[in-house]
C-alpha cells in the first residue's frame, strides 16, 4: 500500500497482536519521500507505547489506604513499581526496534505516561499523524465490556484514520 503517508503512528504494548500490527506495517506501507528539490523530511514511522502510571500498574490509588485510613506514601513501593514499568517499557521497545531492524527500517520511538486511550490520540494529534495502526486483543464481550477496548476508542476519537490489524485468534 503505497500513497502520501508522512507520519504512521504504530502503538504497541507488548502483546504478540501489537507487534503483528507493527510486522503488518512495515510489510505493507510504504511513506512519502521527500521530493528531490524539496526540504520537507522523508516521512516517518514512530512506535508509541504508553507506560502506565504506579497507581494504575498496581490498581492503588498512591499513597491511600482504604476505609478512611491516614494516607500514607511509601516512597521505596512507588520506586520499585516506576522501576517495574520502566522495565516493561525497554523491553518493549527493544522487541519493536528489533522487528523493525531486522526489516532494515528506520523508526522512531516515544514513550508517554498515562491511559493508554487518551495518550495515544494525544500524540497522534500532537504529531499530526496520517495514520494510527495498532493491534487488536481477542478479548471477548464480557472482557471488552469490563476492560475497554484501546483500538475501539481511539478509532471514534483519533485525528486521523485508524487502521486495527487483528490477530491470528481475534474475534470481531
Amino acid at each position: 500500500m503505497t500513497g502520501n503517508l508522512r507520519s504512521v503512528i504504530v502503538a504497541v504494548d507488548g502483546s504478540e497482536e501489537s507487534m503483528d500490527a507493527l510486522r503488518w506495517v512495515l510489510d505493507n506501507l510504504k511513506l512519502r519521500a521527500p521530493a528531490l528539490d524539496s526540504t520537507d523530511p522523508p516521512g516517518c514511522f514512530t512506535i508509541l507505547h504508553v507506560q502506565s502510571p504506579p497507581s494504575i500498574a498496581t490498581g492503588l490509588n498512591p499513597g491511600a489506604i482504604p476505609f478512611g485510613g491516614p494516607n500514607l506514601e511509601v516512597p521505596a513501593f512507588s520506586a520499585a513499581i516506576e522501576a517495574h514499568q520502566r522495565k516493561i517499557t525497554e523491553a518493549v521497545l527493544e522487541h519493536a526496534l528489533k522487528i523493525c531492524s531486522e526489516k532494515n527500517v528506520n523508526v522512531k520511538s516515544q514513550v508517554v505516561v498515562g491511559d493508554p486511550k487518551e495518550k495515544i490520540c494525544e500524540v497522534v494529534e500532537k504529531l499530526h499523524a496520517d495514520l494510527l495502526v495498532m493491534g487488536s486483543h481477542a478479548f471477548g464481550p464480557i472482557k471488552r465490556m469490563f476492560l475497554g477496548s484501546v483500538s475501539n476508542y481511539c478509532a471514534n476519537h483519533a485525528a486521523c484514520p485508524v487502521i486495527v490489524v487483528k490477530g491470528k485468534g481475534a474475534t470481531s
